[in-house]
């Protein structure tokens, strides 16, 4: 346990990023003063889309970078992250961007540290607390995050109140369409007409199999099987579809979509797709704890590519899981609407546990996986319920329940209402937790300096440079660190962290 703390190397983030971030976007405010604020109305968009603009009357164009949020479309490879933290300021709904990592998805696509989270996915999120982690964790590899940076918002919000609009998004019913299409006599039923390389439109076949498939008159097309078209050639699109064999998924816009997409400057994202009868969907379980308990059991096992999940096996007949619908070899996606994609198996398991005696799990089926899988999407997305997943405040429990599945040992991570992490760690055999802390006292700055592979904190997904927020439920506020850091050798297990969110 000694190891724990540990006094050594800088703070990662720079100190008023992590300890006065008030401080910073008051000095960007004073930057700001002397610049004009106005909207500009464009009827097309509604007045629920004002466009924010930010200029000096004497030349608006200069300024043109600042006077509306940004897009930045984001994804990630398996096992990889997307490559920035998010901070939330204290008794504020608000999640601001703290770190952005050097050569990530996240850099190349704009976002920059002091960026406001406005919505992700075309849901704002603006006012909300732990709804913002939620939707990115449940997003899984693609993710569209709308961004404005703090000091523009803050000058916006003093201007105008917080009863202006300022995140543009889609008018309800205006989403790209994720389409699966089975041949019949006729085959597809679309052909397709070629404007430039990367851009393709479809001519339907009236009653063909496209137009029954839910693809809108004159689409463009943006995805084949959850490939970009972007750069393909007529001939590279024409080989693709021919080796989709009977049935291919395609991304499409209508001309509605396209149209209002390029008045807000919004990319034409597939994470904002609705689903047309697509041929899988996840599926939402409802169980209740019998007698003889849930009747089900779950194991870390490898499934498509290699990659670790959490397998659902051994569903007794008669029980509550097999009552709920619960097929042998369902994967887990969700508990209580929460992603535990990337999670090790304790962590679930104490994500099972927490919920009591009433579980909610979100799974699919191997063909559900798979497909999902191919159109580089997250099966939370395409849940039936359009409801936000549900936040930790409402779905956690302090009861613990027996599962047929192996006892938390090691770690148990949840997210709590902040933006931030809440996570539990447990001793392993060798009584650490796999972590060193270290303490800059010019900070105040209490972070992560080294997590050891295999241990506990790096089961709970701890990750060199997480900054610590509160120690056993007692708040970093830099007066009794130094103490803090001495009491933990002798405090007794779990070991409760809340820190700075970083993404899986």
């Amino acid at each position: 346990m000694g190891r724990l703390a540990g006094f050594s190397g800088p703070c990662p983030y720079p100190e008023d990023r992590v300890v006065d971030s008030t401080m910073e976007a008051a000095a960007d405010l004073q930057d700001t003063a002397s610049l004009t604020l106005k909207f500009e109305f464009n009827p097309k968009l509604g007045i629920d889309n004002p466009v924010l603009s930010l200029a000096e009357d004497h030349n608006p164009s200069d300024l043109w970078s600042l006077e509306r949020p940004r897009f930045c479309l984001l994804s990630k490879e398996e096992g990889r992250s997307f490559g920035f933290n998010l901070q939330q300021e204290l008794g504020k709904a608000s999640h601001v961007v703290c770190r952005v990592e050097p050569g990530s998805s996240a850099q190349e696509q704009g976002l920059q540290e002091g960026d406001r989270i406005l919505a992700v996915n075309n849901h704002v999120v603006e006012h909300e607390d732990a709804e913002v982690v939620l939707r990115i964790q449940a997003s899984g590899p693609r993710v569209l995050l709308t961004v404005l940076a703090q000091h523009v918002y803050d000058v916006a919000r003093a201007q105008y109140g917080n009863d202006v609009l300022l995140c543009p998004t889609l008018s309800p019913g205006v989403r790209p369409r994720l389409c699966h299409i089975v041949k019949d006599e006729g085959g597809f039923g679309f052909s397709v007409t070629h404007e430039h390389q990367g851009s393709f439109r479809l001519v339907l076949s009236t009653g063909g199999a496209a137009e029954r498939a839910g693809v809108p008159p004159g689409a463009r097309l943006l995805e084949v099987n959850g490939v970009s078209v972007e750069k393909f050639t007529h001939n590279q699109l024409s080989r693709k579809l021919w080796q989709s064999g009977e049935q291919v998924t395609l991304l499409v816009a209508g001309p509605d979509v396209e149209e209002q997409c390029r008045q807000l400057g919004m990319p034409l994202a597939a994470p904002l797709a609705e689903a047309w009868a697509l041929p899988a969907k996840p599926r939402c379980l409802h169980l209740e704890k019998g007698p003889q308990g849930f009747g089900f059991l779950l194991r870390e096992e490898k499934g498509l590519g290699g990659h670790l999940g959490q397998f659902l096996w051994e569903v007794d007949p008669g029980l509550p899981a097999e009552r709920a619908g619960m097929q042998d070899g369902d994967r887990l996606v969700a508990v209580a609407g929460e992603s535990v994609e990337g999670l090790g198996h304790e962590e679930t398991v104490y994500r099972i546990r927490a919920q009591g005696s009433r579980v909610s799990l979100t799974v699919v089926d191997p063909e559900a996986d798979h497909f999902f899988s191919m159109v580089r999407l997250s099966p939370l997305l395409f849940l039936e319920s359009t409801e936000a997943p549900a936040s930790a405040q409402d779905t956690r429990s302090a009861s613990l329940v027996e599962t047929k599945d192996s006892p938390v040992e090691d770690t148990a991570v949840s997210p709590v209402p902040c933006g931030s992490h809440q996570c539990f760690l447990y001793p392993g055999p060798g009584g650490g937790y796999g972590l060193r802390l270290s303490y800059v006292a010019s900070g105040p700055c209490l972070f992560i300096s080294q997590v050891i592979q295999g241990g506990s904190a790096a089961r709970a997904g701890l990750q060199r440079g997480d900054v610590i927020l509160e120690v056993n439920g007692n708040s970093v506020d830099g007066l009794n660190d130094l103490e803090m850091l001495q009491q933990l050798t002798e405090a007794e297990p779990p070991l409760c962290l809340k820190l700075v969110t970083r993404f899986p």
